[in-house]
């Protein structure tokens, strides 16, 4: 009864703000559904060595290619990283004017997010860490995969910021 009455005075704007809190906890807006076997996961496994082959390549990996990008001494990542944004960004305007769905049929929901100034400082940290680190978390695996031991102190550590936000996270600005 109590719970009912407490309800009732929360404003609109709060709920809001409670769904943004919340919407922390999920895992994601678009999961799938069906249920996936075991085996199905290989075909990710595949695609995922590809993708590592294919950063190790394009040396988008590289410490020194890093490093030059962070003392502005080169243009190489900052194209890799525009064409990156560019790709997304065609694709996700194809998959909204052809509504697009997923190889199983389910349809593709793109959640809008609020700006807030947690976002510059979760972006400086990131930024500070892979300057000093040379390390991004998604290649970190193709930087260890290459013979690079030294990184897994950086995905040890990428791990434990992670946790550490988890724990903290109700008392950081969202």
């Amino acid at each position: 009864m109590n719970e009912t009455i407490i309800e009732k005075n929360i404003t609109e704007e709060e709920q809001n703000t409670d769904f943004e809190i919340r919407s922390l906890d999920t895992i994601c807006i678009n999961t799938s559904h069906f249920e996936t076997k075991w085996y199905d996961y290989i075909k990710y496994m595949i695609i995922g060595i590809l993708f590592g082959i294919v950063l190790v390549k394009g040396q988008v990996i590289s410490w020194f290619r890093i490093q030059e990008m962070f003392r502005l001494q080169s243009f190489y990542m900052y194209g890799v990283i525009g064409t990156a944004v560019v790709v997304g960004m065609i694709s996700v305007l194809l998959i909204k004017k052809f509504n697009i769905k997923t190889v199983r049929g389910e349809v593709i929901d793109f959640a809008k997010k609020k700006f807030n100034k947690g976002q510059i400082y979760g972006g400086l940290l990131f930024g500070f860490g892979w300057a000093l680190t040379g390390a991004c978390p998604g290649p970190v695996f193709a930087q260890i995969g290459t013979g690079a031991v030294a990184v897994i102190v950086v995905l040890i550590s990428a791990v434990a910021g992670t946790w550490v936000y988890g724990a903290l996270r109700n008392k950081l600005p969202h």
